[in-house]
């Protein structure tokens, strides 16, 4: 699975610039995002927030990854992309710092929408970034290692916040703060040599065919996957009544998912093909989030926690595998990935703003929740075979019998 861009000469470390890169998803996703997660009971029990207003302050990280997306690309231009990603960490940092005082719901707002800013660029040019300097025969491998950092977040957030939780809310940002510092500082040096972005308008790339297909099935996966990143713990701990003991070792399961899945998916992807794996994907997730709210045993809700877990990480890879497939140059890859990036966090902060809305508006349903998430994925995965049928896509097989561009 490759990457956009680069034409950029090896580096002569290119581990360390992977581990940069990993470090780079574990503080800006696995942590500024999926860290709140386990935070929402707290933060409602001892009375920072109201309940809509955790919930609310939980889509700000969301809105904010759609404008990080949107602004990746530009300030690499204008600065470089390790610059720009040495910023994003820094920026990161100090919003857990900034969230151990909750002067004001804005200025928490405010806090989340920056750590939201920083994953968004951070994803579309971590592996632009680093890839290019890592040998060809080893860059399926890389990829996966970089966003495997996502997941490691996921699992330390379910590890290491109930820790801190014993020393109190304030101890528990704070103590965020401290590793997302000591994971900034760790991998400074280890990115490659600054760059400026090639500065070419995206609009004079054209783009292949079937990528629109691509763009909406990541969209709505988008959608699809939010209610469990967002809720899953307050409804093992509330919803279900099972306590915060039980939901934090649900949350680590769900992090072991998320190591899991960018291997996983990407094995498949290789495999398979990565359309064929996309509409696996899809199937399962589908029918592990419709199975969650009626998980009744603990090791069912243990088993679909890990299968979630693994969805919101392990669809990167399949998406850029997809992109490779579809585009043949750098820069064809590049628009590509940076398009489907922006459409994923477009969804993906709408939706968290719609289930915010439907979860106050329903008094707190989380079945409902988890019921149009699952319908949201069938979705997708129907979108991918009523596409096959279409007389567009019947007309480019009979042309080209490289079915990966159906």
């Amino acid at each position: 699975m490759h990457t956009p861009n680069a034409h950029s000469p090896p580096a002569t470390t290119p581990w360390l610039a992977i581990f940069a890169g990993l470090c780079a998803s574990l503080v800006s996703i696995g942590l500024a995002r999926f860290a709140y997660t386990p935070l929402i009971p707290p933060l409602i029990q001892a009375h920072w927030f109201a309940e809509a207003q955790v919930v609310y302050l939980g889509a700000a990280n969301l809105a904010g990854y759609l404008l990080g997306a949107l602004l990746g690309h530009p300030l690499a231009r204008r600065l470089s992309n390790t610059a720009v990603l040495r910023l994003m960490l820094v920026a990161v940092t100090l919003s857990f710092f900034a969230c151990a005082w909750p002067l004001s719901t804005a200025w928490f707002f405010a806090w989340r929408l920056l750590s939201g800013i920083a994953g968004g660029a951070v994803m579309v040019l971590v592996a632009a970034t680093v890839l290019p300097h890592v040998p060809a025969a080893r860059r399926g491998l890389a990829s996966g290692a970089i966003f495997v950092g996502a997941g490691l977040g996921i699992a330390a957030s379910g590890t290491l916040v109930p820790t801190l939780l014993q020393f109190g809310l304030r101890d528990t940002w704070l103590g965020l703060g401290v590793l997302a510092l000591l994971l900034t500082a760790v991998s400074w040096f280890g990115w490659p040599a600054p760059h400026r972005e090639a500065a070419a308008s995206h609009k004079r790339v054209p783009l292949a065919p079937g990528l629109r297909l691509l763009f909406g099935q990541y969209a709505l996966m988008a959608a699809g996957l939010v209610p469990a990143m967002v809720f899953l713990v307050d409804y093992v701990a509330r919803g279900l009544g099972a306590g915060s003991h039980e939901a934090a070792l649900v949350w680590v399961l769900y992090g072991m998912g998320a190591i899991l899945g960018p291997m996983v998916y990407g094995v498949l992807a290789d495999h398979l093909g990565a359309r064929p794996a996309i509409r696996v994907a899809l199937i399962v997730q589908a029918l592990a989030v419709a199975t969650l709210p009626l998980a009744g045993a603990f090791w069912l809700l243990a088993v679909v926690a890990v299968v979630i877990g693994s969805f919101p990480p392990g669809i990167v890879p399949l998406a850029l595998a997809r992109v490779h497939e579809l585009c043949a140059t750098p820069a064809q890859q590049q628009v590509a990935w940076s398009r489907a990036t922006v459409s994923f966090a477009t969804f993906q902060a709408l939706s968290g703003i719609a289930y915010s809305i439907i979860f106050t508006a329903s008094g707190g349903r989380y079945g409902l929740l988890f019921a149009i998430a699952s319908a949201v994925l069938v979705l997708a995965w129907l979108a991918q075979e009523v596409a096959a049928y279409l007389p567009s896509a019947r007309a480019r097989r009979a042309g080209a019998p490289d079915k990966a561009q159906a």
